[in-house]
């Protein structure tokens, strides 16, 4: 199971103390926000792209949406969303999980600074009922991130 993979990763780090799961549905912005008590945009939604064949995870705050343009500028090719029933085999996790933790070796992991407008952002944590207390500037590292991006919607 997924969440226990990255329960497993954050224990390996000794920050088993992060991992939130709520009994209420973490699967979507609007769940999330409402089973930790947040806005909308503190939840950071993690989206899995491929481009030329290749996976890629984005995470953006909540409360933006991807601006089709400056994602091709940033990484030189259209991106596409990777088809709800094959995330899982791309990425390790299953839609309503997706996060940056624990995925499969070689999926590189970014990170949008719409995140930077909060101080304490929530991604998940491998299942629908789960997610990460963490700053932006921490989830760098425990995400192991690629880099910071600007490809949301002004």
């Amino acid at each position: 199971m997924s969440i226990e993979k990255v329960k497993a990763y954050f224990a390996s780090i000794g920050e088993s103390d992060r991992i939130i799961e709520p009994e209420a549905s973490t699967a979507t912005v609007e769940l999330a926000a409402q089973a930790l008590g947040c806005e909308p945009g503190r939840i950071a939604k993690t989206l899995s792209f491929l481009v030329d064949g290749e996976p890629l995870l984005v995470l953006l705050a909540g409360d933006v949406r991807i601006d089709n343009h400056k994602f091709k500028q940033t990484f030189h090719k259209k991106g596409r969303m990777i088809p709800f029933d094959e995330v899982e085999s791309y990425i390790g996790h299953a839609p309503g999980g997706v996060c940056p933790f624990a995925v499969r070796e070689g999926v590189p992991v970014y990170l949008d600074t719409s995140l930077k407008a909060y101080d304490i952002v929530y991604p998940a944590a491998g299942n629908d009922h789960s997610a990460v207390r963490t700053t932006p500037d921490e989830l760098v590292g425990l995400a192991k991130a690629a880099g910071w991006v600007d490809i949301h919607k002004d």
